[in-house]
C-alpha cells in the first residue's frame, strides 16, 4: 500500500495519512464496573474474549498485512485472537498502551477523563498532550510496518488518534469495534469493519 510521504507523522501532532484498522481490545470486569484502568495490566473476562473472537470473524477475508498492539494484556490477547484467524504473528508497539492515569487507576471513572482533557491530571498521571505525543510516535511506528496495519490497543489511544487526525471528540468507542480508518480530500473517513 502507497504511503504519504507529505505526512510523516514526526510524533509532534501527526501520524502518517495511510488507511488502517483500529481494535479495541475486548471487555474486562473493570470496563463493566466503570473503573479506570490505565496502565494496570487488566485481563480481559468471558465477555472480552468472547468479543475478541467475534471481531477477528469480522476480519475474515479482510487483507491486513501487520498486526501491531499494545503490550497490555487485555490488548495483546484481543490481537493474538485476530491474527491467529488472519494467520498473522503479533508484533508490540509500547507506546500505544493506555494513558496512565495516576492515582486514578482502580477507581470509578466519574469526571476523571473529562477534568484530564481540560489539563487537570491526576497526582502521577500522565498529561494529555504527553500522552498524545506518545501516541503520535507509537502510531507513526506502527504504520511504517508493512500494511495495511491492524491497530490493537485502548479507548485512550482510540481518542488519541481522532485528536491526530482533527476528528472531532466522540463517545468512547466501544470494546471489540473493529473500525477502519482512511484519509481522503476531506479529511479523516471512520468506517465499521463489515
Amino acid at each position: 500500500m502507497a504511503r504519504d510521504a507529505s505526512n510523516p507523522g514526526d510524533g509532534t501532532g501527526s501520524i502518517p495519512s495511510v488507511p488502517f484498522f483500529f481494535l479495541r481490545h475486548g471487555e474486562t470486569d473493570w470496563n463493566r464496573r466503570g473503573v479506570l484502568q490505565g496502565a494496570i495490566d487488566i485481563p480481559l473476562n468471558e465477555t472480552g474474549l468472547a468479543q475478541a473472537h467475534a471481531a477477528a470473524a469480522r476480519f475474515s477475508g479482510v487483507a491486513i498485512a501487520t498486526v501491531v498492539a499494545s503490550p497490555l494484556s487485555r490488548a495483546r490477547v484481543t490481537a493474538e485472537i485476530a491474527a491467529a484467524a488472519l494467520g498473522l504473528p503479533v508484533e508490540f508497539e509500547p507506546a500505544i498502551a493506555e494513558v496512565s492515569w495516576g492515582n486514578r487507576e482502580g477507581t470509578p471513572d466519574g469526571d476523571t477523563i473529562d477534568r484530564w482533557l481540560d489539563g487537570d491530571t491526576p497526582e502521577g498521571g500522565e498529561p494529555v498532550a504527553s500522552f498524545n505525543a506518545r501516541v503520535a510516535a507509537g502510531m507513526t511506528r506502527a504504520l511504517s510496518r508493512p500494511g495495511p496495519v491492524l491497530v490493537v490497543a485502548h479507548g485512550g489511544v482510540f481518542r488519541a488518534v481522532r485528536t491526530l487526525l482533527s476528528l472531532p471528540p466522540a463517545a468512547r468507542v466501544e470494546n471489540a469495534r473493529p473500525l477502519f480508518l482512511s484519509p481522503d480530500a476531506g479529511g479523516w473517513k471512520i468506517a465499521d469493519v463489515a
